[in-house]
């Protein structure tokens, strides 16, 4: 029995740090804007988005163990420079937004916590997620990853010292009833931007091309397809727990907030750690406690993500050397990116920008890039130029427009309503 839980464990990796990541601080702050304001109304949102999720994450770390290649590497080989060159700026952009925003909100938590000032926090938590990054080797690194996907257990046990009328969360999964306007709408594309996130299509195909490469005897799939059923049957169950898991964590944090804020007519939330504070008087130091921690815990998973998208995407551009395998010296650029992204971010928290107002319309933004990068990858993964003889099958393929398509109407709604 432990031998079988034990392998059954060890299949979870890309899959699951991508899914964990995507909880981050900002999509904890969105998804309290969509409990506190809107009540168990859009829980549906999360039901929605997860057969979506599954498919355009499945294609994407397809992808990466196929070609070994990374998103952005597939994308110059078979692409105009021009698409490559908007696609990378908008996710480089939309990610240090994102650092910003996440490292301001662990800083805040802390501060919430412990006491002292916000700033100095951020600036220590901007640092070490960068050290981690460059001074650990990759394997321990991954390690250190999947260890921090527990702190999102954090949320589970916030709903569990709260009273949750459950028939209202049941209604609002399977028959909600919201009203369509420009404001729900707005909130819906954000929801969906911040669940389903060009950097997450970055990272968990640059994830696979690590592991690949992290085995001396393992070679791309379209090269040498002899174990190809094994991969694949990995992937998809590290794609499929993955991001259940970080559903299931986001339905959660909605319903904290709807059971405590918008029940209290608290509606207006722009950050986790305003949620985390508002949550005190209402449910209890161990809720807050809880939420604080989660924030910090999350902060620290998704921040290196962040940042390592980014410098993957930006190494495979320009051709760079890139890897967490790789030492300082022997891919200067490609960790010259993620210190650009990462310390980027922290200073962006000392400047007049507001990176958390600028959060909820990056997640907006997100939204937004996501679909034609999403139409890129699906022609990709369709291609045998590409993909050899692993080009998506019917069902995936399916699935994966199916997102696409989920996701361009949503952004069309928005637009038309307001």
């Amino acid at each position: 029995m432990i031998g079988t839980t034990n392998r059954w464990l060890q299949q979870l990796g890309p899959g699951l740090i991508t899914g964990a990541a995507d909880d981050d601080p900002s999509g904890i702050a969105t998804y309290s804007q969509a409990g506190a304001q809107f009540g168990y109304q859009l829980g549906w949102t999360l039901v929605l988005t997860y057969p979506l999720m599954v498919g355009i994450q499945m294609v994407s770390a397809r992808m990466g163990r196929v070609t070994g290649h990374g998103l952005a590497s597939n994308v110059r080989i078979h692409f105009p420079r021009p698409v490559l060159y908007v696609i990378v700026a908008m996710l480089v952009v939309a990610n240090t937004i994102n650092i910003a925003a996440d490292i301001a909100a662990m800083g805040e938590a802390l501060r919430l916590v412990a006491g002292g000032q916000m700033l100095v926090y951020a600036i220590l938590f901007g640092v070490l997620c960068l050290g981690l990054q460059v001074f650990l080797r990759y394997q321990v690194y991954v390690r250190y990853l999947k260890w921090l996907t527990l702190a999102l257990l954090a949320y589970v046990a916030v709903v569990f010292t709260i009273a949750v009328p459950w028939r209202e969360v049941i209604q609002g999964l399977l028959w909600p009833r919201v009203a369509l306007n420009a404001q729900s709408l707005t909130v819906i594309v954000a929801v969906f931007g911040t669940t389903i996130s060009p950097y997450l299509f970055f990272w968990q195909a640059a994830q696979e091309v690590e592991e690949l490469n992290a085995d001396p005897v393992a070679t791309a799939l379209v090269l040498d397809p002899a174990d190809a059923r094994r991969h694949l049957h990995r992937i998809k169950i590290d794609t499929y727990f993955g991001m259940g898991f970080s559903n299931l964590i986001a339905l959660f944090i909605v319903i904290s907030c709807a059971a405590t804020l918008h029940r209290n007519g608290i509606t207006d939330i722009a950050t986790s750690a305003q949620a985390a504070e508002a949550l005190r008087p209402l449910a209890g130091d161990a809720a807050f406690l809880l939420f604080s921690l989660g924030i910090i815990g999350t902060g620290m998973l998704a921040v290196p993500v962040l940042a390592g998208s980014a410098a993957y995407a930006v190494a495979e551009t320009f051709e760079w050397k890139s890897g967490l395998d790789l030492k300082l010296l022997e891919a200067r650029e490609f960790y010259g990116i993620i210190a650009f992204a990462t310390l980027g971010g922290v200073l962006l928290d000392f400047t007049p920008i507001d990176p958390i107002k600028a959060l909820f319309w990056s997640a907006v933004i997100n939204g937004i890039i996501a679909v034609p990068i999403m139409v890129v990858m699906m022609l990709l993964a369709d291609d045998p130029k590409v993909m050899g003889a692993f080009t998506v099958t019917r069902r995936l393929k399916a699935l994966g427009w199916l997102a696409t398509w989920t996701m361009a109407a949503a952004v069309v709604a928005m637009f038309v309503s307001g």
